[in-house]
């Protein structure tokens, strides 16, 4: 049985949850996250917590992300993170419909964000 068959995930978000397991690891903190952007590049990026910078895992990831020029968003895995993340507005604002998934720390899934809905033509325009 493989992995993808026990998360329930697809091989490309999958491949998300491996990388954010693996940052998860390296850094030794509470949570990792990984991020897809629109042309397949991955990002994946540990909690960032120091006295003048405090980063959830998914703001991290979302910022390097953008920070190497990134201009969209598929998808992102969370592992140990809450769903109140601000890292998911991040994610958002740059694609909302990018899905969210978020996954305990051995990797099981327990919920997932989707994307925002768009309703009606002209969504957000002088509606």
């Amino acid at each position: 049985m493989s992995e993808s068959d026990v998360t329930g995930l697809d091989a490309e978000d999958n491949k998300l949850l491996v990388l954010a397991r693996g940052a998860l690891g390296r850094t030794g903190g509470p949570e990792g996250a990984a991020v897809r952007d629109t042309d397949g590049r991955t990002y994946a990026a540990g909690a960032v917590t120091l006295q003048n910078l405090a980063l959830t895992a998914l703001q991290a990831a979302v910022a390097a992300a953008i920070s190497s020029g990134a201009e969209g968003f598929e998808a992102a895995v969370v592992l140990g993170g809450q769903l109140r993340d601000a890292g998911v507005g991040a994610v958002h604002e740059v694609s909302p419909g990018a899905r969210i998934i978020f996954a305990d720390r051995n990797g099981a899934v327990y919920d997932t964000v989707d994307p925002e809905p768009i309703t009606g033509y002209g969504a957000g325009v002088n509606e």
